[in-house]
C-alpha cells in the first residue's frame, strides 16, 4: 500500500465511513419511494428493500474484507465508491425503464406472488450492486486506518460509530428534507455526488485514477442533466401535479369529465372531482347509503371521513345533506392541500392531519356516520384493520350510527382478505352488510349498533325520508343489492394482521382476471401475438 499522504489524516478516512453510511440508508429510502408508484409501499416492499440490501452489504463486507488483505490499495477502494457513485446517479435516468419491464415481462409469465418476485428482480438489479461496492468500504477501511494491534479495537469502533451516525442522518435528512423538498430522483443525485466527491478528493490528492475520475465525473454530469425529473409516470401528458410527500407519491390527473388523485399507485384512483355534479360512477356513491340509513336521526347528522384524501366524500355529503356537519381526518398534508388547489375543497369542512386511530384515540366525539377510507390495494394499514380499530369505531358512534368501509378489493373465497375484515368487524358490531360496486374491483361493508335493525332496514326506512330527491333511485339500487352478512371468524387483531400478505393474494387474482388473455396468447404465440 503505498503512504499517500491524504490516508495520515484519519478525519479524511472517517469522513468516508460516515458519508458512505448516510448513503447507504439515503438509497434504502429512495429505493421505497422509487418503487412504491408501481409496487405500493407495504410492508412486503420493506422487507424485501431490506433483505435485498442487506445481503448485498454482507457480500461487500466478505469481498471488501478480503481484497484489503489480498491488495491494500485504497485506490481500489475509492474506484469502487466513484462507480457505485454513477450507478446510483443513473437511478433516476433508467430506473422507471427498469421496473416497467420487469413488470411487463412477468406480468405475462408469473401467475402468483407477481409483487414479490417483481419487487425482488427490481432491488437486486437496481441496487444491489452500488451497495455491494458501498459494503467494501468498512472492511477497507479498517485496513487502512489501523496502524498497531494496540489500537485497532478504537478504531473500528470508530469507524463503526462513524457510520452508525451517518445511517441515522442518512435516514431522517431524505424522509423529512430532500424527498419532500426536491423529490426522489435529485435526492438519489444528491447523495450520488457526495460520494462522487469522496472519490475525486482522494484521486486528485494522490494524483492517480484520472481516467477513472474524468468519466464518472461525464456520466455523473449526465445523469444530473437527464434524472433530475421526478415524473414516474412519464408517458403521462395531462398531470396537473406530480409530486411526494412524507408519506406518498402523489398524482393529480386532469381528464375530460373529472381530476382525479392517484396515492403511490399509477393507475388507481383515490379521489375524484366531476367537473358537472356530484355523480361519480364510484364507491363513493354507494357509500351515502350511510347518511342516508342515519337521516332520520334527531338533528343534523354528523359525519366523520378517516381518510378524507382530497375530500371527495365530504364535498357529497355536503351537496346532499346539506345540514350534516362534515369533520374530514387525513394522514398527508399535502393531500389536504392538494385538496383546496385543484379540487374545490370547501374552506368551511374542517379537515384535521393526524392518523385514522390516534384520532380516534385522542376524540371524545361522538357521530351518526364514520367512513373509514384508508385502504389502498395491497397497503392496508393494519392498525386500522384490527377488531381493536374498529371496537374504537363503534364507540365513536351513536345509539344509531353507522359506519361504512371502502374495501377496494372484488376478494372472495376461504382466507380472503375481505373476508377477515368483514369477519372482523362482525365480531364488533351487531350487523353488517355489504354491496358490491359494479364496474370496479370495490366493495362497500356498513355495519351497525342496533341489533334490532339491520342496515338494510335503516336504508329502506331512511330512503322514505330523504330531502334530496335525487339520491332516492340510487339509493334504492343500492338497497336491492345490499346482502347482509355471515360472520365467520377470522379476525384481525392488534396482534396479528397479516394484511399485507392476505392483500397480496387478492392483487394475484386481479392481474390473473385482467391479463389473463393476453398471457395465454404470449405462451401459445409468443411476442408477435401481442404486437398483432
Amino acid at each position: 500500500m503505498e503512504d499517500h499522504k491524504i490516508l495520515k489524516n484519519k478525519n479524511y478516512l472517517y469522513a468516508t465511513e460516515f458519508f458512505s453510511g448516510m448513503s447507504v440508508m439515503a438509497v434504502e429510502l429512495g429505493a421505497s419511494r422509487l418503487l412504491a408508484p408501481y409496487f405500493s409501499s407495504s410492508q412486503i416492499v420493506w422487507t424485501i428493500i431490506i433483505g435485498t440490501i442487506m445481503i448485498a452489504m454482507a457480500l461487500g463486507n466478505i469481498w471488501g474484507g478480503r481484497s484489503a488483505d489480498k491488495d491494500p490499495d485504497p485506490g481500489k477502494l475509492y474506484r469502487r465508491i466513484i462507480i457505485a457513485a454513477v450507478w446510483i446517479a443513473a437511478i433516476p435516468v433508467c430506473g422507471k425503464y427498469v421496473i416497467l419491464l420487469i413488470s411487463g415481462l412477468l406480468i405475462l409469465t408469473v401467475s402468483t406472488n407477481f409483487l414479490i418476485i417483481a419487487a425482488f428482480l427490481a432491488c437486486m438489479i437496481l441496487f444491489v450492486f452500488p451497495l455491494l461496492l458501498l459494503g467494501t468500504v468498512t472492511p477497507s477501511l479498517a485496513k487502512y486506518a489501523t496502524e498497531s494491534l494496540s489500537d485497532n479495537g478504537r478504531t473500528v469502533g470508530t469507524l463503526g460509530a462513524f457510520q452508525t451516525v451517518g445511517s441515522i442522518i442518512g435516514t431522517f435528512v431524505p424522509t423529512f428534507f430532500t424527498i419532500p423538498a426536491v423529490g426522489t430522483s435529485v435526492t438519489f443525485l444528491i447523495f450520488s455526488g457526495i460520494l462522487l466527491l469522496l472519490g475525486l478528493i482522494y484521486f486528485i490528492s494522490t494524483g492517480t485514477g484520472r481516467k477513472a475520475s474524468v468519466a464518472c465525473t461525464v456520466i455523473f454530469l449526465i445523469c444530473l442533466v437527464l434524472g433530475r425529473s421526478d415524473s414516474f409516470a412519464f408517458w403521462e401528458k395531462n398531470l396537473l401535479y406530480e409530486g411526494e410527500s412524507v408519506y406518498n407519491y402523489l398524482q393529480v390527473k386532469d381528464e375530460e369529465d373529472a381530476v382525479t388523485l392517484s396515492t403511490n399507485v399509477l393507475f388507481g384512483v383515490q379521489s375524484i372531482m366531476m367537473k358537472h355534479g356530484s355523480w361519480t360512477g364510484m364507491y363513493y356513491d354507494y357509500a351515502l347509503a350511510a347518511p342516508a340509513a342515519s337521516d332520520g336521526a334527531a338533528g343534523p347528522l354528523k359525519i366523520l371521513i378517516l381518510g378524507n384524501g382530497t375530500g371527495t366524500y365530504a364535498r357529497q355529503c355536503r351537496t346532499y345533506f346539506p345540514d350534516a356537519t362534515v369533520k374530514g381526518v387525513e394522514i398527508d398534508q399535502k393531500i389536504t392541500d392538494l385538496a383546496g388547489r385543484y379540487f374545490a375543497y370547501p374552506d368551511d369542512i374542517e379537515t384535521v392531519t393526524y392518523d385514522g386511530r390516534a384520532y380516534l384515540n385522542a376524540s371524545k366525539e361522538k357521530f351518526d356516520v364514520i367512513l373509514v377510507d384508508a385502504y389502498q390495494d395491497i397497503t392496508i394499514p393494519f392498525q386500522m384493520s384490527s377488531r381493536e380499530f374498529f371496537t374504537l369505531v363503534r364507540d365513536h358512534l351513536n345509539e344509531n350510527g353507522i359506519m361504512a368501509v371502502n374495501m377496494n378489493m372484488h376478494s372472495d373465497g376461504e382466507g380472503s382478505i375481505n373476508e377477515y375484515l368483514s369477519d372482523t368487524i362482525s365480531s364488533v358490531f351487531a350487523n353488517v352488510c355489504t354491496v358490491d360496486v359494479p364496474n370496479t374491483t370495490n366493495r362497500e361493508l356498513f355495519a351497525g349498533k342496533k341489533p334490532a335493525d339491520t342496515v338494510k332496514s335503516s336504508l329502506e326506512h331512511g330512503i322514505r325520508l330523504l330531502k334530496n330527491g335525487e339520491l332516492v333511485r340510487p339509493m334504492q339500487a343500492v338497497a336491492g343489492e345490499m346482502k347482509e352478512y355471515r360472520s365467520g371468524n377470522k379476525v384481525l387483531t392488534d396482534d396479528r394482521a397479516p394484511v399485507e400478505l392476505l392483500g397480496m393474494k387478492a392483487i394475484d387474482a386481479l392481474i390473473r382476471d385482467e391479463v389473463g388473455y393476453y398471457r395465454d396468447s404470449f405462451r401459445e404465440n409468443g411476442i408477435k401475438s401481442l404486437l398483432n
